[in-house]
């Protein structure tokens, strides 16, 4: 039976690009989808078997959408993940001069990554927004925009031409990307794993150094942590889901007694998947 991928498209996004680092990637019907919400949105109505999105830029963080996504229902899990090296270069349509750019978009993460270079480069440039740096490149081709901040690739995707190549702000930034499928027996343990977890706690002094306690006496590293608030909730005072990445497999004792532990200090926990941790893991 053939897979069903979906993904941050349309076509030549970085998502993509990381997609086909995955093994199930092999022989699979890929999906395309307009934003990283739409992609999962497709897993939990049955319409693709996996999505690839991004979770972590080493650079600006956490992926806002993909973070609120993963606390959603139905639940799903991370089953692996992979990091992919980040480089963006403005596309413009051939014969297309600096001077002649007055509109430039990208997706959020690439116009934050590129942010100072293009206030340097392109003072007078209207900086728009788009679903994903490919589809901003498309609007280029389309004659809708003069320029995009993009993937290389998406140079020869869509007809255009590379004006500035390697713009980043920082250079050697990395992405990580995560494959999620419906639940179901994680992967083995290996010698490098990953479990992704979220959490929500009591308003009061102390409730969240009790969570991370829990993980440090058993001696298990937490290598991420990031909270955003509970959408659709009113009232004085604002409630949070923390985000954590832990060292370690759900299968190993340590890992399952702090999970134990967690459900009966926390309002709620969310078991996001334990996966091998890409070998190149930097973030």
């Amino acid at each position: 039976m053939v897979t069903r991928l979906a993904f941050l498209g349309p076509r030549a996004t970085f998502t993509e690009q990381a997609l086909h680092q995955f093994p199930e990637s092999g022989g699979a019907r890929l999906v395309p989808c307009t934003t990283t919400t739409s992609a999962l949105a497709s897993v939990r109505a049955g319409e693709a078997d996996m999505a690839c999105v991004p979770i972590e830029n080493s650079v600006e963080g956490g992926v806002p959408a993909v973070l609120d996504s993963l606390v959603a229902d139905p639940p799903l899990v991370i089953a692996a993940e992979t990091q992919l090296a980040v480089r963006f270069a403005l596309l413009v349509r051939p014969g297309t001069a600096l001077a002649d750019v007055r509109s430039v978009a990208s997706h959020p993460h690439g116009e934050a990554q590129t942010r100072h270079w293009l206030a340097v480069n392109l003072p007078g440039a209207t900086v728009l927004m788009s679903s994903s740096t490919a589809e901003a490149a498309a609007a280029v081709a389309r004659g809708e925009l003069d320029a995009s901040v993009s993937a290389p690739v998406a140079a020869s995707v869509h007809g255009l031409a590379i004006l500035a190549d390697d713009i980043a702000d920082q250079a050697a930034a990395v992405t990580r990307f995560v494959l999620l499928r419906p639940p179901g027996p994680p992967p083995e343990p290996t010698a490098l794993d990953r479990t992704t977890l979220a959490a929500t706690t009591e308003n009061v002094p102390g409730a969240l150094l009790g969570v991370l306690t829990e993980l440090s006496v058993r001696g298990i590293d937490l290598t991420r942590i990031e909270s955003r608030p509970i959408k659709g909730r009113r009232g004085d005072v604002q409630e949070y889901w923390f985000h954590l990445d832990c060292t370690g497999h759900v299968a190993r004792p340590a890992m399952g007694e702090a999970l134990a532990a967690l459900h009966r200090r926390c309002l709620r926990v969310r078991y996001l998947g334990s996966y091998p941790r890409d070998r190149k893991s930097v973030v």
